[in-house]
């Protein structure tokens, strides 16, 4: 198995600088990875380095905690895509899934489909599965997939916890083969990669890519 499609190399830490981006991108070109994944900020810098590669740009929108207001979601959504990014990694409105506000989760998650649309970015939504109970993972997925979007994604890395492969599959049997599911989060080594593939997951993300795949 070729693990190094599946892979979204990231960095999203809050003290990353150019050199560190500028890196990234040479290793996914050199390792041909599937995107690199970076906040919204660094889209036009490694859109400009991944040039002329296969290797896609993803953006982090509403990042980590997702509870900004739609509007701004769906602005940086659209101007990561304006700026080179192909695919948008958005959070999902914890607080209000929690709440139950299915409608309103639906909205905010249709609002950066459609913003992301406007250049040709997919969606990917992030869950944050460590924060929510079976039950409402299940109900996300459905949620994620009426509002438009490609891919339901386990985590930000960033919160108590990261993927698993219980997450995964719940994921995966809920969305099926209608939509892709990503794995990411304290994902290190070859073996966890491959364990979430197993469990459906279409994509990994993860800032270890080549340790993992070497």
């Amino acid at each position: 198995m070729n693990l190094n499609k599946y892979m979204d190399h990231t960095l999203l830490k809050a003290d990353a600088q150019e050199g560190a981006i500028l890196k990234l991108c040479k290793e996914a070109v050199d390792h041909e990875f599937y995107a690199v994944c970076v906040n919204s900020c660094y889209v036009p810098l490694a859109a400009k380095a991944v040039a002329g590669s296969q290797v896609k740009v993803a953006a982090v929108v509403g990042f980590p905690l997702g509870a900004m207001h739609t509007e701004s979601k769906a602005y940086e959504a659209e101007l990561a895509a304006s700026l080179g990014a192909s695919e948008i990694d958005m959070v999902l409105h914890v607080g209000a899934m929690k709440e139950g506000k299915t409608a309103q989760v639906q909205a905010d998650i249709e609002a950066v489909v459609k913003a992301s649309a406007k250049h040709g970015a997919t969606v990917k939504v992030i869950l944050e599965t460590c924060m929510l109970t079976d039950e409402e993972i299940v109900e996300a997925c459905k949620l994620a997939k009426a509002a438009g979007a490609r891919f339901v994604k386990t985590s930000t890395g960033f919160s108590t916890g990261g993927a698993t492969v219980h997450h995964v599959r719940l994921m995966k049997e809920t969305v099926g083969d209608s939509m892709l599911v990503k794995a990411s989060g304290g994902i290190r080594d070859k073996e966890t990669a491959l364990a979430m593939i197993e469990a459906g997951a279409d994509r990994i993300g993860a800032s270890a890519s080549i340790a993992i795949c070497s």
